[in-house]
């Protein structure tokens, strides 16, 4: 533990941020799990909605240095790929 006062401060801040990243990332994984099932039941206008969802997520968490933005277009990418080859296959 922290002696300074200042370094128990950003101790406490470092926590709290931790949480929150958690519950991002906690989410977006909600989510890409609720679009890849329906991407795989072929449900397409589900999947269209969630991908707006998990779109915006991902954008949402890249701009807020949750995850990095290189991986948040990658991400983006791969699942408007899964989505429209779910259309072409419908």
């Amino acid at each position: 533990m922290p002696n300074i006062k200042s370094a128990i401060k950003r101790v406490e801040v470092i926590k709290r941020n931790n949480e929150q990243n958690r519950a991002t990332k906690s989410e977006i994984n909600t989510f890409v799990k609720k679009f890849k099932l329906a991407v795989e039941n072929k449900n397409i206008q589900e999947a269209e909605e969630l991908y707006k969802k998990v779109s915006g997520l991902l954008d949402n968490a890249a701009r807020e240095d949750v995850i990095h933005s290189n991986c948040a277009s990658r991400k983006k990418a791969h699942f408007a790929k899964m989505l429209d080859d779910a259309k072409k296959s419908a």
